[in-house]
This record gives C-alpha cells, sequence and structure tokens, in this order.
C-alpha cells in the first residue's frame, strides 16, 4: 500500500512541475513587462523595479528565474492584483469558500438525486421508461450550461420571481464571514436577523448549484444504472436472493455499496469539465467565486489574477483526481486485493 501512496505523490509532485514549466512559460508571452507580470505593480519604481528584478532573479539565467519562480508561488506569493492592488492571495482566500460552497451543494444534489433515479431506472425493465432516462440525461449532458442558467434564471427568477438571479445574499445583510460558506455564516448570524438571512442565502444559492449539478447528475445516473444492472447478475447478490433476503436489504446492503465504486472513479474523471462548468455558471448568476474573479481578470487583463486563479484552479483539480483515485483504490475490493497481495 505503500508504494502505492508514493506513486501518487510522486505523480501529483511531476503533474504540479508541469503545470508550473507551463505558467512560467506564459507569464513571459504577456503584453507587459515581466516586472509587472510577475508583481503585479503596475509602473514599478526604480526601487520596487530593482526589488523585483532580484526576487525574481531577472539576471540570472532562465533556471535560476524558474526556481525563484516556483519558490514565491508555493509559498503562496502571487503578487498584487494590478486593479485592485490588494494581495492576489488574500482574494482568493475570499473567493475560493465562495466556490467550494457552490460546488459542494451542486455535488449533493447530484448524489442524492442521481442515485436513487439510477437505481430505480436499473430495475425498471419497461422499454419506453429506459428510454425516456437515458434520452433526458443525454439531453442534460448535452445541453450548454449557461443555456440551462439562462433559462432557469428566466423561468424561476424573472418570470415567476421566485428566486435571486444573481449574487450570494441581499445586500441589506451584513454577514461576518465565520467560515466562509455564507449559507452557514447566515445561520450563525441568526441572534441579529433571524432566520431572514439564512432563508435569503438559501434562495441565492438554489438556482446555480441547480444549475451546476446538471453535468454531474446525468452522469451519476448512467453510471449508477448501468452498474445495478452489472451488479445485480453476480453470484453473491442470486446467492443473497436465494437466502431469502428482502430486495430492498439486497440493495442496500449489497448491490449499492459495490454499484457506487464505478460512480466514484467516474467523479474524478468529470472534476476538470466541472471545474469548466464552475466557471460559466458562476459568471452566468454573478456568484463571487473562483471563477468570477478569474473571468473578471481575464477581462481587465490582470494578469497576476490570471496566474493565481489559474494555478489555484488547476492544483486543486490534480490533487482531487488523485485523492479520489486514491480512495478508489482503497474502497474497491479487487484493487484493495490486488495493493495488499503485491506488499
Amino acid at each position: 500500500m505503500t508504494w502505492y501512496l508514493v506513486r501518487r505523490l510522486n505523480l501529483f509532485i511531476a503533474t504540479s512541475f508541469v503545470m508550473l514549466v507551463v505558467l512560467f512559460y506564459v507569464t513571459h508571452l504577456f503584453p507587459v513587462s515581466t516586472n509587472v507580470a510577475l508583481s503585479g505593480i503596475n509602473d514599478p519604481s526604480p526601487a520596487q523595479e530593482l526589488a523585483i528584478s532580484q526576487a525574481y532573479h531577472l539576471d540570472s539565467n532562465i533556471f535560476s528565474q524558474f526556481f525563484a519562480y516556483v519558490q514565491h508561488r508555493l509559498s503562496g506569493d502571487f503578487g498584487v492584483s494590478l486593479t485592485s492592488h490588494h494581495p492576489i492571495s488574500q482574494e482568493l482566500f475570499v473567493v475560493l469558500p465562495a466556490s467550494f460552497e457552490l460546488a459542494m451543494i451542486a455535488g449533493l444534489i447530484a448524489l442524492v438525486v442521481g442515485i436513487p433515479i439510477g437505481v430505480i431506472a436499473s430495475f425498471n425493465h419497461h422499454k419506453m421508461i429506459q428510454n425516456l432516462i437515458v434520452a433526458t440525461t443525454l439531453t442534460g449532458y448535452s445541453l450548454p450550461v449557461f443555456w440551462i442558467g439562462l433559462m432557469l434564471a428566466h423561468w424561476f427568477g424573472i418570470q415567476r420571481e421566485w428566486l435571486p438571479v444573481s449574487g450570494q445574499i441581499n445586500l441589506l445583510y451584513e454577514i461576518k464571514p465565520v467560515t466562509g460558506f455564507v449559507v452557514i455564516d447566515s445561520l450563525l448570524a441568526s441572534k441579529q436577523y433571524g432566520v431572514s438571512a439564512f432563508y435569503d442565502a438559501l434562495q441565492h444559492i438554489v438556482l446555480p448549484a441547480v444549475t451546476l449539478s446538471i453535468l454531474p447528475l446525468t452522469v451519476v445516473i448512467r453510471i449508477t444504472r448501468s452498474a445495478m444492472q452489472n451488479v445485480m447478475t453476480k453470484t453473491y447478490i442470486r446467492a443473497a436472493e436465494a437466502r431469502g433476503l428482502h430486495t430492498g436489504q439486497i440493495i442496500i446492503k449489497h448491490a449499492l455499496p459495490n454499484a457506487l465504486i464505478p460512480v466514484l472513479k467516474q467523479l474524478g474523471l468529470m472534476l476538470g469539465p466541472f471545474a469548466s462548468y464552475a466557471i460559466l455558471v458562476e459568471v452566468s448568476f454573478a456568484w463571487p467565486g473562483v471563477g468570477y474573479w478569474l473571468v473578471s481578470g481575464i477581462y481587465q487583463r490582470d494578469y497576476t489574477v490570471i496566474q493565481g486563479g489559474v494555478f489555484v484552479v488547476a492544483l486543486l483539480i490534480i490533487f482531487l483526481n488523485i485523492l479520489i483515485d486514491v480512495i478508489h483504490n482503497l474502497v474497491n475490493p479487487i484493487t484493495k486485493k490486488e495493493l495488499y497481495g503485491k506488499n
């Protein structure tokens, strides 16, 4: 088992190194001076230029410059924003919790809704219902996420005025950030506003979370349905049926845990598309997360914001992908047997 974790750690280091090489190369392609691209200080003074040059070893060879670049980025020094003049690490600390909050709620919706539908679909032998489920999931998977978001905002936000279509919470509420998750922080502020701020935060997150959950929801339904149909043909399931166990007990205790293993693996493969969808959703609903912040930086040509946003998003995708792969191999009985057998 130890060798497997070491390999995954080496994979994380290698992919992170390649990402840093690409970012370092792109930094020198920006249509500004290298000093500005690295530090974010627009029109630096001679003293500042000298300090930046010394910090990033700009007078040395390319390898020394890359080493200094990596050292600064891994220490959390991304410079300052060209527009707000605030440290990039400080701005990331503000926008990251909003993205995590939206992604976790969207993922929870996809799992809570998708797994039961997938299980039901696997046991339904009616051809029309199966075709309807497959057609619906393929349609949801194929539709552009920004179009889905615009339609939901138009139907439920503008026409019916049931839900807000932008932001995290009404600006009338001054919620003190504790966890960074507005839904939780608004609940913690119940002494000041009662539960009205909490309900307002929930209403704001409904449309973006539902929109973002469409992609993983359709994938979870399809994978769960296929995995359940495969698992139900196994010998241990037939043995459980022969012992007279109730169908619900067989599904919950024997079939579903094994059927969820392919779902877990698929979640890791979806992280890249999911992050791309999240950026579009945040822009569509003006959700103040990393995606909205990064796109705003692109429009404003804020090169340090672009570097910091891409670096953090890519690093999170790499880390979570490898983490899900490790968890998948730990919970998968076949892989677990192979891992411990090699030890």
